[in-house]
Protein backbone atom coordinates (compact mmCIF):
# COMPACT_ATOMS: atom_id res chain seq x y z
CA UNK A 1 0.00 0.00 0.00
CA UNK A 2 1.37 3.41 -0.92
CA UNK A 3 -1.07 6.09 0.16
CA UNK A 4 -0.81 9.34 2.07
CA UNK A 5 -2.89 10.56 4.97
CA UNK A 6 -4.86 13.46 3.51
CA UNK A 7 -3.47 16.87 4.32
CA UNK A 8 -4.58 19.78 2.10
CA UNK A 9 -1.99 21.10 -0.30
CA UNK A 10 -0.51 24.52 0.39
CA UNK A 11 1.58 26.44 -2.11
CA UNK A 12 3.16 28.96 0.28
CA UNK A 13 6.47 28.25 1.99
CA UNK A 14 7.44 27.56 4.73
CA UNK A 15 4.01 26.34 5.88
CA UNK A 16 3.92 24.04 2.85
CA UNK A 17 6.96 22.18 4.18
CA UNK A 18 5.20 21.59 7.49
CA UNK A 19 1.98 20.36 5.88
CA UNK A 20 3.91 18.08 3.55
CA UNK A 21 5.75 16.61 6.54
CA UNK A 22 2.37 15.76 8.08
CA UNK A 23 1.41 13.79 4.95
CA UNK A 24 2.43 10.42 6.36
CA UNK A 25 2.83 7.42 4.10
CA UNK A 26 0.44 4.63 5.12
CA UNK A 27 1.98 1.18 5.22
CA UNK A 28 0.33 -2.10 6.19
CA UNK A 29 -1.95 -2.25 9.22
CA UNK A 30 -1.63 0.74 11.50
CA UNK A 31 1.91 1.58 10.48
CA UNK A 32 3.06 4.83 8.89
CA UNK A 33 6.21 6.42 7.58
CA UNK A 34 6.98 10.07 8.24
CA UNK A 35 9.51 12.29 6.50
CA UNK A 36 12.07 14.27 8.49
CA UNK A 37 12.70 16.80 5.75
CA UNK A 38 12.14 19.88 7.89
CA UNK A 39 15.68 21.30 8.20
CA UNK A 40 17.05 21.81 11.69
CA UNK A 41 20.18 23.62 12.81
CA UNK A 42 20.78 21.02 15.52
CA UNK A 43 20.74 18.04 13.15
CA UNK A 44 18.08 16.48 15.40
CA UNK A 45 14.41 16.06 14.58
CA UNK A 46 12.33 18.87 16.06
CA UNK A 47 10.13 17.49 18.84
CA UNK A 48 7.02 19.38 17.74
CA UNK A 49 7.20 17.63 14.37
CA UNK A 50 7.02 14.20 16.05
CA UNK A 51 4.17 15.32 18.31
CA UNK A 52 2.18 16.48 15.28
CA UNK A 53 2.97 13.41 13.18
CA UNK A 54 1.86 11.16 16.05
CA UNK A 55 -1.48 13.00 16.16
CA UNK A 56 -1.99 12.43 12.44
CA UNK A 57 -1.03 8.75 12.63
CA UNK A 58 -3.34 8.03 15.57
CA UNK A 59 -6.26 9.89 13.97
CA UNK A 60 -5.92 7.89 10.74
CA UNK A 61 -6.85 4.65 12.53
CA UNK A 62 -10.51 5.70 12.75
CA UNK A 63 -13.12 4.98 10.10
CA UNK A 64 -14.32 7.98 8.12
CA UNK A 65 -17.67 7.83 9.91
CA UNK A 66 -16.02 7.79 13.35
CA UNK A 67 -15.29 11.51 13.80
CA UNK A 68 -13.65 12.04 17.19
CA UNK A 69 -11.32 15.01 17.63
CA UNK A 70 -8.19 14.40 19.67
CA UNK A 71 -8.52 15.90 23.14
CA UNK A 72 -5.27 14.84 24.83
CA UNK A 73 -1.80 13.57 24.11
CA UNK A 74 0.77 12.46 26.67
CA UNK A 75 4.20 11.95 25.12
CA UNK A 76 7.74 11.01 26.12
CA UNK A 77 10.87 11.74 24.09
CA UNK A 78 13.24 8.83 24.62
CA UNK A 79 16.08 9.55 22.19
CA UNK A 80 16.98 12.27 19.67
CA UNK A 81 15.80 11.71 16.12
CA UNK A 82 18.12 11.93 13.12
CA UNK A 83 16.93 14.37 10.41
CA UNK A 84 18.61 12.19 7.76
CA UNK A 85 16.33 9.20 8.41
CA UNK A 86 12.54 8.80 8.16
CA UNK A 87 10.50 7.93 11.24
CA UNK A 88 8.21 4.91 11.38
CA UNK A 89 5.04 5.18 13.46
CA UNK A 90 3.19 2.13 14.81
CA UNK A 91 -0.26 2.72 16.32
CA UNK A 92 -1.89 0.29 18.74
CA UNK A 93 -5.68 0.49 19.09
CA UNK A 94 -6.12 0.30 22.86
CA UNK A 95 -9.86 1.00 23.16
CA UNK A 96 -12.89 2.27 21.26
CA UNK A 97 -15.57 3.22 23.75
CA UNK A 98 -18.90 4.91 23.17
CA UNK A 99 -17.39 8.31 23.98
CA UNK A 100 -13.62 7.95 24.23
CA UNK A 101 -11.01 6.09 22.20
CA UNK A 102 -7.35 5.55 23.03
CA UNK A 103 -4.35 5.00 20.77
CA UNK A 104 -0.74 4.22 21.69
CA UNK A 105 1.88 5.49 19.25
CA UNK A 106 5.51 4.36 19.02
CA UNK A 107 7.95 6.24 16.82
CA UNK A 108 11.11 4.44 15.70
CA UNK A 109 14.30 5.04 13.77
CA UNK A 110 16.49 2.05 12.94
CA UNK A 111 14.43 -0.21 15.24
CA UNK A 112 15.05 2.13 18.18
CA UNK A 113 12.06 3.73 19.89
CA UNK A 114 12.65 7.47 20.07
CA UNK A 115 9.17 8.58 21.15
CA UNK A 116 5.94 7.24 22.60
CA UNK A 117 2.52 8.86 23.01
CA UNK A 118 -0.91 8.04 24.33
CA UNK A 119 -3.54 9.88 22.31
CA UNK A 120 -7.16 10.12 23.43
CA UNK A 121 -10.13 11.04 21.24
CA UNK A 122 -13.73 11.91 22.12
CA UNK A 123 -16.97 12.54 20.26
CA UNK A 124 -18.22 16.12 20.57
CA UNK A 125 -20.70 15.96 23.47
CA UNK A 126 -22.62 18.41 25.68
CA UNK A 127 -21.66 18.74 29.33
CA UNK A 128 -20.31 21.04 32.02
CA UNK A 129 -18.54 24.05 30.55
CA UNK A 130 -16.28 26.71 32.09
CA UNK A 131 -12.88 28.22 31.37
CA UNK A 132 -10.25 30.57 32.77
CA UNK A 133 -10.34 34.11 31.46
CA UNK A 134 -7.66 35.24 29.04
CA UNK A 135 -4.96 37.47 30.55
CA UNK A 136 -5.21 41.18 29.86
CA UNK A 137 -2.20 41.89 27.65
CA UNK A 138 -1.78 44.19 24.63
CA UNK A 139 -2.50 42.72 21.21
CA UNK A 140 0.13 41.30 18.84
CA UNK A 141 0.28 44.49 16.78
CA UNK A 142 2.06 46.14 19.72
CA UNK A 143 5.12 43.87 19.60
CA UNK A 144 7.94 43.17 17.13
CA UNK A 145 7.57 40.20 14.79
CA UNK A 146 10.00 37.30 14.91
CA UNK A 147 9.77 37.22 11.10
CA UNK A 148 11.08 40.79 10.87
CA UNK A 149 13.74 40.12 13.50
CA UNK A 150 15.17 37.09 11.71
CA UNK A 151 15.11 38.92 8.38
CA UNK A 152 17.04 41.86 9.82
CA UNK A 153 19.92 39.91 11.39
CA UNK A 154 22.91 39.00 9.21
CA UNK A 155 23.68 35.64 10.79
CA UNK A 156 23.34 32.09 9.39
CA UNK A 157 20.98 31.01 12.19
CA UNK A 158 18.74 34.06 11.67
CA UNK A 159 18.66 33.55 7.90
CA UNK A 160 17.80 29.90 8.48
CA UNK A 161 14.89 30.80 10.80
CA UNK A 162 13.68 33.50 8.40
CA UNK A 163 13.40 31.06 5.51
CA UNK A 164 12.18 27.93 7.33
CA UNK A 165 10.10 28.89 10.38
CA UNK A 166 6.37 28.70 9.67
CA UNK A 167 5.42 30.91 12.65
CA UNK A 168 5.14 34.62 13.35
CA UNK A 169 5.82 35.07 17.08
CA UNK A 170 5.39 38.28 19.12
CA UNK A 171 6.98 38.20 22.59
CA UNK A 172 5.11 40.38 25.08
CA UNK A 173 8.00 40.24 27.58
CA UNK A 174 10.76 40.61 25.00
CA UNK A 175 12.41 38.00 22.78
CA UNK A 176 15.40 35.97 23.99
CA UNK A 177 16.81 34.84 20.64
CA UNK A 178 19.80 37.20 20.64
CA UNK A 179 20.23 38.10 24.31
CA UNK A 180 18.62 37.42 27.69
CA UNK A 181 15.48 39.34 28.62
CA UNK A 182 15.85 42.53 30.63
CA UNK A 183 13.75 41.10 33.46
CA UNK A 184 14.13 37.61 34.88
CA UNK A 185 10.63 36.22 35.39
CA UNK A 186 8.95 32.83 35.28
CA UNK A 187 5.67 33.90 33.60
CA UNK A 188 5.71 35.18 30.03
CA UNK A 189 3.23 35.76 27.20
CA UNK A 190 3.71 35.08 23.48
CA UNK A 191 1.38 35.79 20.56
CA UNK A 192 1.81 33.47 17.58
CA UNK A 193 0.20 32.24 14.36
CA UNK A 194 1.29 30.61 11.13
CA UNK A 195 2.83 32.98 8.62
CA UNK A 196 0.38 31.98 5.90
CA UNK A 197 -3.24 30.70 5.90
CA UNK A 198 -4.07 27.06 6.46
CA UNK A 199 -6.24 25.73 3.60
CA UNK A 200 -9.99 26.06 4.10
CA UNK A 201 -10.55 22.30 3.85
CA UNK A 202 -8.08 21.51 6.64
CA UNK A 203 -9.51 19.26 9.35
CA UNK A 204 -9.63 20.18 13.01
CA UNK A 205 -7.27 17.23 13.59
CA UNK A 206 -4.68 18.89 11.35
CA UNK A 207 -5.14 22.25 13.05
CA UNK A 208 -4.68 20.70 16.49
CA UNK A 209 -1.56 18.92 15.22
CA UNK A 210 -0.17 22.24 13.97
CA UNK A 211 -0.75 23.78 17.40
CA UNK A 212 1.27 20.96 18.99
CA UNK A 213 3.99 21.51 16.40
CA UNK A 214 4.10 25.25 17.00
CA UNK A 215 4.14 25.37 20.79
CA UNK A 216 7.16 23.12 21.25
CA UNK A 217 9.28 25.99 19.89
CA UNK A 218 8.90 28.13 23.00
CA UNK A 219 7.65 25.94 25.87
CA UNK A 220 11.02 26.11 27.67
CA UNK A 221 11.39 29.89 27.35
CA UNK A 222 9.96 30.84 30.79
CA UNK A 223 12.61 28.63 32.40
CA UNK A 224 15.31 30.26 30.29
CA UNK A 225 14.02 33.76 31.00
CA UNK A 226 13.85 33.13 34.75
CA UNK A 227 17.56 32.27 34.77
CA UNK A 228 18.85 34.91 32.38
CA UNK A 229 19.42 32.53 29.47
CA UNK A 230 18.94 33.09 25.74
CA UNK A 231 18.87 30.81 22.71
CA UNK A 232 22.27 32.29 21.84
CA UNK A 233 23.81 31.54 25.25
CA UNK A 234 27.12 29.69 24.58
CA UNK A 235 27.01 26.05 25.59
CA UNK A 236 23.29 25.97 26.37
CA UNK A 237 21.68 22.52 26.00
CA UNK A 238 17.91 22.16 25.67
CA UNK A 239 15.72 19.12 25.05
CA UNK A 240 12.10 18.13 25.60
CA UNK A 241 11.72 15.16 27.95
CA UNK A 242 7.95 14.78 28.16
CA UNK A 243 4.97 16.77 26.95
CA UNK A 244 1.22 16.69 27.50
CA UNK A 245 -1.41 18.60 25.56
CA UNK A 246 -5.11 18.95 26.32
CA UNK A 247 -7.18 20.44 23.51
CA UNK A 248 -10.33 21.98 24.98
CA UNK A 249 -11.96 23.65 21.99
CA UNK A 250 -11.49 24.10 18.25
CA UNK A 251 -8.47 26.14 17.22
CA UNK A 252 -7.16 27.85 14.08
CA UNK A 253 -3.36 28.29 14.19
CA UNK A 254 -3.57 30.69 11.23
CA UNK A 255 -5.19 33.30 13.52
CA UNK A 256 -3.51 34.89 16.52
CA UNK A 257 -3.19 32.71 19.64
CA UNK A 258 -2.00 34.02 22.99
CA UNK A 259 0.19 31.67 25.03
CA UNK A 260 0.53 32.27 28.75
CA UNK A 261 3.52 30.27 29.99
CA UNK A 262 4.63 29.77 33.59
CA UNK A 263 7.45 27.71 35.07
CA UNK A 264 6.67 26.70 38.67
CA UNK A 265 9.92 24.80 39.20
CA UNK A 266 13.37 24.01 37.81
CA UNK A 267 15.91 21.68 39.43
CA UNK A 268 18.60 19.18 38.54
CA UNK A 269 19.00 20.52 35.02
CA UNK A 270 15.27 20.05 34.36
CA UNK A 271 12.46 22.57 34.26
CA UNK A 272 8.67 22.43 34.06
CA UNK A 273 6.43 24.77 32.08
CA UNK A 274 2.64 25.00 32.27
CA UNK A 275 0.94 26.85 29.42
CA UNK A 276 -2.55 28.06 28.53
CA UNK A 277 -3.53 28.98 24.97
CA UNK A 278 -6.26 31.51 24.20
CA UNK A 279 -7.84 32.45 20.89
CA UNK A 280 -10.32 35.34 20.69
CA UNK A 281 -10.42 35.26 24.50
CA UNK A 282 -11.34 31.55 24.60
CA UNK A 283 -9.18 28.90 26.29
CA UNK A 284 -8.48 26.43 23.48
CA UNK A 285 -5.68 24.28 24.94
CA UNK A 286 -3.44 23.64 27.94
CA UNK A 287 0.04 22.12 27.86
CA UNK A 288 2.65 20.87 30.31
CA UNK A 289 6.24 20.20 29.37
CA UNK A 290 9.32 19.11 31.28
CA UNK A 291 12.61 19.72 29.54
CA UNK A 292 16.33 19.58 30.04
CA UNK A 293 17.81 23.04 30.50
CA UNK A 294 21.57 23.11 31.05
CA UNK A 295 24.10 25.90 30.80
CA UNK A 296 27.77 26.08 31.78
CA UNK A 297 27.00 29.51 33.25
CA UNK A 298 24.73 27.93 35.90
CA UNK A 299 26.36 25.69 38.49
Amino acid sequence: MDTKIFVPECSTEPLASLLNTLRLEKLDGHRYLGDTNLPQLSGRVYGGQVLAQAVMAAADTFDDCDVRPIHSQTAAFLAPGDVKRPISFAVDVISDGRSFATRLVHAKQDDRIIFTARDSFQFQQPGVDHEDRAPDVPGPENFPSSVDLFASVDHPAARFMSSTNSLDMRHVNGQIYLRPAREEQSTIHIWFKTRSPIPDNASQTLKRAVLAYAADQFMLEPIMQKHGLAWSTPGIALATLDHTTWWHRDVDPASWILAELHSPSAQGGRGLTLAKFYQDGTLVATMAQEGMVRSPHIA
